[in-house]
């Protein structure tokens, strides 16, 4: 299968702008199903090309993408989903922002890496959904975060405001509520997909890995299926620890990126601490790389980075971790 043409697409709420990369073609329809399929109607005819040698790319934009992702992976065709920020950077020095700008700057994008491109596999309605309410349960913690601070300053600099901290107390009450929910129905979710259900068994078997941090891990390696190693998921998560150096002049320490999936990193955190704590072989390797003169956090990393490794493992093999350190005789 080879791509000869390649579509680019700078998706907004309401217009797909499009590009085509070799004539340079452009044209704009709505994003909704009408004209998504007005969209790949025109793209085959301008193109004079079947569908296996075209290929649409475009970034991904959350919601806006949405409908266009389940259209173009419902109907078998070539589709990639970029990050923005991959994007931005191949481009060089670019100035100004414009739709029909982006449209073809991601054309030329699209062109030049579509030789190195993976078959783009679409999520399974289960994780698709669960990726939403997970991203619905961060917007209420965050809420809820913010106002059991404020009801907290409220009461240190206020007096006998009852009414003040009533409003804040029932605010933080729903909201307890509607989280409790949505994870309810995460885990029904969960529980009547056999494969999710089997991963996220496996995956609570590890000391430290919580309820949270196993559904982040499944929805976003997509079943353990889009990233081929824990490396680079560690890499996305902004775990993984990268050279510093250059020549002979440039000596800096070894330490991870700024570039990273924020959620991830704090999750993977949390659980190390917990790990530290409950698990007797990592709390007896923290204490003993500490005693040595280790850096605390480079500590922390390096069982974030085991922690992800077990995960992969058991997911990998099928089979429940096993803690071999209360064999050890």
């Amino acid at each position: 299968m080879k791509i000869k043409e390649v579509v680019g697409i700078d998706v907004s709420k309401l217009t797909l702008d499009c590009c085509i990369h070799t004539s340079g073609l452009q044209k704009t329809f709505s994003n909704d199903p009408e004209g998504i399929e007005q969209m790949v109607s025109w793209s085959l005819k301008t193109s004079n090309l079947a569908k296996e040698h075209l290929l649409f790319v475009f970034e991904h934009t959350g919601l806006y993408s949405h409908q266009l992702i389940q259209f173009l992976g419902g109907e078998k065709y070539l589709l990639q989903v970029v990050p923005g920020l991959e994007i931005k950077r191949s481009m060089g020095i670019t100035r100004g922002k414009d739709d029909k700008a982006d449209a073809k700057r991601i054309a030329l994008y699209g062109y030049r890496v579509r030789e190195e491109i993976d078959d783009f596999k679409l999520s399974t309605p289960s994780l698709i959904k669960l990726k939403y309410l997970m991203s619905m349960r961060k917007k209420l913690v965050i809420q809820r975060a913010g106002h059991m601070t404020t009801l907290k300053e409220q009461q240190r600099i206020f007096k006998d405001e009852d009414l003040l901290y009533g409003v804040q107390r029932e605010v933080i009450k729903v909201l307890d509520k509607q989280i409790k929910l949505l994870e309810k129905e995460m885990d029904k979710i969960i529980s009547q997909d056999p494969i999710l259900k089997k991963q996220y068994q496996l995956l609570m078997t590890i000391k430290g890995l919580g309820k949270v941090t196993a559904r982040y891990l499944i929805v976003f390696t997509d079943g353990f299926t889009t990233f081929k190693t824990w490396r680079k998921f560690a890499a996305y998560c902004g775990i993984a620890p990268f050279p510093n150096q250059s020549g002979t002049s440039i000596r800096g320490k070894t330490k991870v990126s700024r570039l990273a999936h924020l959620d991830g990193k704090a999750l993977l955190h949390l659980c190390a601490v917990c790990a530290i704590r409950t698990n007797p072989e990592l709390r007896e390797y923290y204490k003993r790389r500490l005693k040595s003169g280790k850096n605390k956090m480079s500590t922390i990393n390096i069982i974030r980075n085991k922690l992800l490794a077990r995960a992969f493992a058991v997911a990998g093999r099928g089979t429940p971790y096993v803690e071999i350190m209360k064999y050890a005789s």
